[in-house]
């Protein structure tokens, strides 16, 4: 039978040993909370380099925007140099006829260039037919020319399908230049009947300051729309 001594030393090794594991229980624990607290800061704070970042990041939206401004400026500028609205209209339908002649000149094996020309006609005749839309054509309705407005807002209509139906078949279409073909005379046509029947009658029932009117908001549609 053990004696009195032997079971205190007994005793005092056990509470010995579990006060030793309690001690390294507390400091697993507490190397745990450090490494956990060490990865939050890490996951979630940005500390010291998040002034550089932002800085860089608004630096570069505000160079994006300017540039993007520069653009519509020189673009629109452009334009406005052509003169009155109907210049200005007229040189968008040259702008747009020369572009056809592009596509026309490529070949069943360039499909990039084909894709990117139609991507820029796409542009030119959106912005373009957007100014006749939101200023000319409701300015013809107000000066009681409504059939000549109706007409040629109804061939925006068959432009935009033109446009869809060249997307669908895609550039290395057997047909895709009869396609171009048949586009461009669309838009020489509208654009002949515009420049010299509809718009010069217009113009000349004008004053100066109509005419000044409706040259500026031309100039200010295209401008957001280049």
């Amino acid at each position: 039978m053990a004696t009195r001594t032997q079971s205190r030393t007994s005793n005092r090794s056990r509470t010995s040993s579990g006060n030793r594991s309690s001690n390294n229980g507390r400091s697993s624990d507490s190397g745990s909370s450090s490494n956990r607290s060490s990865q939050d800061r890490s996951a979630f704070s940005w500390g010291d380099n998040a002034a550089p970042i932002i800085g860089a990041a608004l630096a570069g939206a505000a160079i994006g925007f300017a540039a993007n401004y520069g653009r519509k400026f020189l673009m629109q500028g452009m334009e406005a140099a052509a003169g009155d609205w109907d210049e200005m209209l007229a040189a968008e339908h040259d702008m747009a006829l020369a572009i056809f002649d592009k596509m026309l000149a490529t070949d069943q094996t360039q499909t990039f260039k084909r894709k990117m020309l139609l991507m820029k006609l796409t542009h030119a005749l959106d912005k373009h037919s957007h100014q006749e839309e939101m200023v000319v054509y409701p300015a013809l309705r107000e000066a009681n020319e409504t059939a000549d407005a109706d007409h040629l807002e109804s061939e925006h209509g068959y432009i935009k399908t033109f446009i869809y139906e060249l997307n669908e078949m895609g550039p290395d279409a057997s047909n895709w230049l009869e396609k171009v073909r048949e586009f461009r005379q669309l838009v020489a046509e509208h654009a002949h009947m515009e420049e010299e029947q509809v718009f010069p009658r217009f113009k000349q029932d004008m004053d100066e300051e109509q005419n000044a009117r409706i040259t500026s908001l031309v100039n200010r549609d295209g401008f957001w729309m280049a």
